[in-house]
């Protein structure tokens, strides 16, 4: 198999090239900086700065799009909306527009979104086929969907994977938490009743990849554990987990004074579920908070 994949030295990324190599697939990453993407990827795999860099000998099995700048990586300012909206909705247009150009087009574009899709909605449980709040995580999410959509007029099986928070080794928002939980200073975010929709990698990782072998599938998949905890289960699991207690919560002022709209993403939460996924057969490795956390932390 031949794979096109944006976003590969990221959290998710770099462990799916990782991965796709040792089966043998052939790798082709775009990336702001190829030279530091090779150093960082698989042996053989081909770094590309730019989509023209492609010609019309390059013909892809699939297209994997998992780029997109950390959402939580500064403060919500107009430039920094900006960059976020480029670098998801932007970057899946131009991809798009290369297939449509193509003379060969790939079987299938697997590509990313949030969970941020269904916007803060409490306490309900949240399918594929819930219906949205409007807000700025929804709208950043949506105009990402719906460019990756648009490659299904062009006979492309079209899978959109909506992406819950992704527990892991050496990355993701986990290891930002871990230093104050290991000196026991970790507690819940603001009341600690709003829920965390999570997921381990490995499980992001076997989605994809059953997704991609599942031809029959395509259209919204939510990548989520189907066991969503509170953001005060969180704390207690991972307290547990690390032998620490965990019981100073962060309030929300503070939260709201350091990060602006950006604290939203911490304050509120969705309560989601994988219900095609397992409607499909998809078993997960990592059905449990427990035993995601002693993975990722090394229990």
């Amino acid at each position: 198999m031949q794979c096109l994949v944006t976003g590969g030295t990221g959290f998710i990324g770099k462990a799916l090239c990782q991965r796709l190599a040792a089966t043998g697939a052939g790798l082709t990453v775009l990336s702001r900086d190829p030279a530091s993407a090779t150093r960082l990827l698989p042996p053989g795999t081909r770094c590309i700065a730019s989509l023209a860099e492609l010609g019309p000998q390059d013909a892809f099995d699939a297209v994997i799009n998992l780029a997109g700048e950390p959402i939580a990586a500064a403060r919500w300012s107009p430039a920094r909306k900006e960059l976020l909206a480029a670098s998801r909705i932007g970057l899946t247009r131009d991809l798009v527009a290369w297939m449509a150009r193509a003379e060969r087009r790939p079987a299938v574009l697997l590509s990313a979104s949030a969970i941020g899709f269904y916007g803060d909605q409490g306490d309900t449980f949240l399918m594929e086929e819930s219906l949205p709040r409007r807000e700025y995580q929804h709208e950043l999410c949506r105009g990402w969907e719906e460019a990756a959509l648009q490659a299904q007029p062009l006979g492309v099986r079209t899978v959109v994977l909506r992406i819950g928070l992704v527990i892991g080794r050496d990355g993701g928002f986990l290891q930002r938490m871990l230093p104050p939980f290991r000196m026991g200073l970790g507690g819940p975010v603001g009341n600690g009743r709003q829920w965390m929709s999570w997921v381990h990698r490995d499980d992001v990782l076997g989605m994809i990849e059953w997704l991609l072998e599942r031809e029959d599938l395509q259209g919204v998949f939510n990548a989520t554990a189907p066991s969503p905890v509170s953001s005060l289960g969180f704390a207690r699991a991972l307290g547990e987990v690390l032998h620490r207690p965990a019981l100073l919560p962060l309030p929300a002022p503070v939260l709201k004074l350091a990060f602006g709209e950006m604290s939203t993403l911490l304050l509120t939460g969705q309560r989601v579920l994988p219900a095609r996924a397992e409607r499909e057969g998809y078993l997960f490795r990592f059905p449990d908070i427990r035993s995601a956390l002693e993975e990722a932390v090394g229990s």
